[in-house]
């Protein structure tokens, strides 16, 4: 069975909003790795749209925010096969599947059932849905030395609690800590 892994940058006070992150070599190069250790990606519409950026950078074409050390982050993001939940695309392409929302229950318990190492979700609403199904088994945030003031908060609305264990820590050099999560199942 793969676990369902929810990983994403977070502000001291919550908040998910991805322009109020700094990127760097040593925060792109965990991420790079975070999706390694996934077979597959489950993105929601908004996030795969935002993440198509990388597929341009994976194949040579570069605007003027690209650092060399973001390469590797997009050729993994690109290379990675993806399910897409929406009940609006027609239809999705950059190697990935659709998930239509009445769907997405059964269609992630089948992929979490395959064996392998694990799947890999990302964005705002999409988790909280799945955290509210029991579905999320680790939970691996990127805390960010900055308070934000505004913006969509870190799973608002979930409806319950979610007990977790700490499984790990780490603390970049900028002041950013990575802590994961294992859910604790009753």
């Amino acid at each position: 069975m793969r676990p369902l892994r929810y990983s994403i940058n977070v502000t001291l006070d919550g908040c998910v909003d991805h322009t109020v992150g700094v990127p760097d070599a040593e925060s792109d190069a965990f991420h790079a790795d975070s999706l390694q250790r996934a077979d597959a990606l489950i993105f929601g519409r908004i996030t795969y749209g935002m993440m198509g950026v990388w597929r341009d950078v994976a194949h040579g074409r570069r605007e003027a925010w690209v650092q060399d050390w973001m390469v590797p982050f997009a050729q993994t993001i690109d290379a990675a096969k993806k399910y897409v939940v929406s009940g609006t695309l027609d239809s999705v392409d950059w190697n990935a599947d659709l998930i239509r929302p009445d769907e997405i229950e059964a269609r992630v318990r089948a992929l979490k059932a395959q064996p392998g190492k694990g799947l890999l979700v990302g964005g705002v609403m999409l988790p909280t849905t799945l955290a509210q199904m029991g579905l999320i088994d680790e939970y691996e945030f990127v805390v960010l030395p900055r308070v934000a003031g505004h913006g969509p908060r870190l799973l608002d609305g979930l409806t319950s609690m979610v007990d977790l264990k700490l499984v790990s820590q780490r603390t970049f050099k900028s002041g950013a800590v990575v802590v994961r999560y294992e859910a604790v199942r009753g």
